[in-house]
């Protein structure tokens, strides 16, 4: 597909994967659990709010490059630090306006998620290298976006709980800080340093690629095996699968994943409203013989959405209760995991 560049003008690979939301570009771009991936909007104008320092989840942009109907040269002054443009050249990001997203989506809803490049210059060439090019889920994306050192984060709170950052959003920092005390862990932490630092429960942030690399499979799906019994466990989104990994069950690319901020999920006989960003998910065939339940669904596809385990005080989700973007229905979940930290001996 022929379009117009904005932002940097640079050759790009990545997944190609679509996001409903119609709004939440910035939030999605700095999300690292989009690390990879080439984001297609559905909403047909995009950065009409610009972008604001403070709505960043992260310390950088994730994405490798944005596909757009069209987007927004002069946007309201009412958020904007800058143009969405002057963001992403800032950031080295390539995008590409003039697209029919609605046919893109198409594709990739009958194909599923798709290799694709955004380039400048010889296109057989460019399209030959993405071929030939491993899919970014193949490399270890959770050891690129995780914390390298343990951070304490005080909040004079009476209890602590540690998170396993495979690629924590802001947004989620802010939702257990005003709960707990917080202790950010690499993702490869091990469950005896996890144990000695004296936390009261543990969450298993989300963040990119495949919950079942070999990488993640040894190291963080190894502590959390161990941890099973010894504390409280919430999992979100790529922590959820692998806390599901951990105790016996099994993953699964999906065809087209889940990426907006408008995901319906059915929980306890009411319907949710949720953010989600992830492209796998746990096959329900294989959570027999596991001790989890699941009880939480997609609306739309019946996918597993949550789990929780029979006797011990585990509690996963695949989307995001801290939402940023998208509506806060959810944000129970985090007093829920409250409750239980506190209840625990």
């Amino acid at each position: 597909m022929d379009g117009e560049p904005f932002g940097s003008q640079s050759n790009v690979f990545g997944e190609v994967v679509f996001s409903t939301g119609m709004g939440g570009y910035q939030e999605s771009m700095t999300d690292p659990a989009s690390r990879g991936q080439i984001l297609v909007m559905t909403f047909p104008a995009i950065g009409n709010s610009g972008t604001c320092a403070s709505l960043n989840q992260s310390s950088g942009v994730h994405i490798r490059g944005l596909v757009v109907r069209e987007y927004c040269k002069e946007p309201s002054k009412m958020y904007g630090d800058e143009t969405l443009d002057t963001f992403m050249k800032r950031h080295r990001i390539p995008g590409i306006s003039g697209i029919d997203t609605r046919e893109l989506v198409i594709k990739i809803r009958q194909a599923g998620t798709l290799r694709g490049t955004i380039c400048f210059g010889d296109v057989d060439e460019a399209v030959k290298k993405a071929k030939s090019t491993p899919l970014p889920s193949e490399s270890n994306l959770v050891a690129e976006v995780s914390s390298k050192d343990i951070v304490k984060i005080n909040n004079k709170k009476k209890q602590t709980v540690g998170v396993l950052d495979c690629g924590y959003k802001t947004s989620l920092l802010k939702e257990l800080s005003e709960r707990f005390n917080v202790i950010l862990l690499p993702y490869d932490t091990t469950a005896q340093k996890i144990i000695d630092l004296g936390i009261n429960g543990i969450v298993i942030s989300d963040g990119p690629g495949d919950p079942a690399h070999p990488d993640i499979k040894r190291t963080t799906a190894a502590a959390v095996s161990d941890l099973l019994s010894k504390v409280p466990i919430l999992g979100i989104g790529l922590g959820g699968q692998i806390a599901g990994t951990a105790l016996g069950a099994e993953t699964y690319k999906m065809k087209f994943g889940h990426h907006g901020c408008n995901q319906p999920v059915k929980y306890e006989k009411r319907v949710y409203m949720t953010s989600q960003n992830h492209g796998y998910s746990v096959n329900t065939d294989t959570i027999d013989g596991t001790d989890m339940i699941a009880d939480q669904f997609n609306v739309n596809d019946g996918t597993v959405e949550g789990m929780k385990h029979r006797d011990l005080p585990i509690l996963t989700v695949q989307y995001r209760p801290d939402a940023s973007p998208g509506p806060c229905d959810t944000s129970f979940l985090f007093d829920k995991f409250k409750k239980t930290v506190e209840a625990f001996k």
